[in-house]
């Protein structure tokens, strides 16, 4: 079976970042579902996907999931209702990063876990002018895909309490443990 590039992604980051996610957990982006073989039997879980047909392409998952075709600036969830929010590879897409961490603070719980998998800019000067220069090209090439944002200050400017973090690839790719 040929794998997806979002299917060779480590085993080791899908099993960090599903770690926490108990109870009612938010999934952001799940793209093609392989996260979905990574969560706790009691995790009952909501993946979103704005694509339909991405949504399309899960066709095994667990009767703990339920799909829900959403943007992630536009939640339609009440306040309060996860316990866990998880994100892999996808805040470097969606359009308002900024609007969808404040749509997924306002339905995480109190102290409800935000566990997250990016790409993030990088920190010297030279590979951030380098990451500017060819974000448009990128963007284009890989379907939305911004590798010149800053995730983790985001999530700070959110007011989330990050607990830890865990960096690949030069601190290029990053892991962000956080709470509300």
């Amino acid at each position: 079976m040929k794998k997806t590039a979002e299917r060779a992604w480590s085993d080791d980051w899908r099993e960090w970042v599903t770690d926490k996610a108990h109870g009612l957990v938010l999934e952001i982006g799940a793209g093609d579902g392989v996260n979905l073989a990574y969560y706790h039997p009691d995790a009952q879980v909501i993946a979103t996907e704005p694509d339909g047909e991405s949504i399309d392409l899960i066709s095994d998952y667990e009767d703990n999931v339920m799909l829900a075709q959403v943007s992630a600036e536009e939640l339609p969830f009440p306040d309060a209702t996860f316990d866990a929010v998880v994100g892999t590879l996808v805040f470097c897409t969606i359009p308002d990063a900024p609007r969808a961490l404040r749509e997924v603070k306002r339905v995480l719980k109190p102290g409800g876990s935000l566990r997250l998998v990016e790409h993030v800019r990088a920190k010297n000067p030279i590979g951030r002018a380098c990451m500017q220069i060819a974000n448009p090209a990128w963007h284009w090439m890989t379907g939305g895909c911004n590798i010149n944002r800053d995730t983790l200050s985001a999530v700070r400017a959110t007011g989330f309490q990050i607990l830890a973090t865990h960096k690949q690839m030069l601190g290029l790719i990053i892991g962000i443990d956080a709470r509300k």
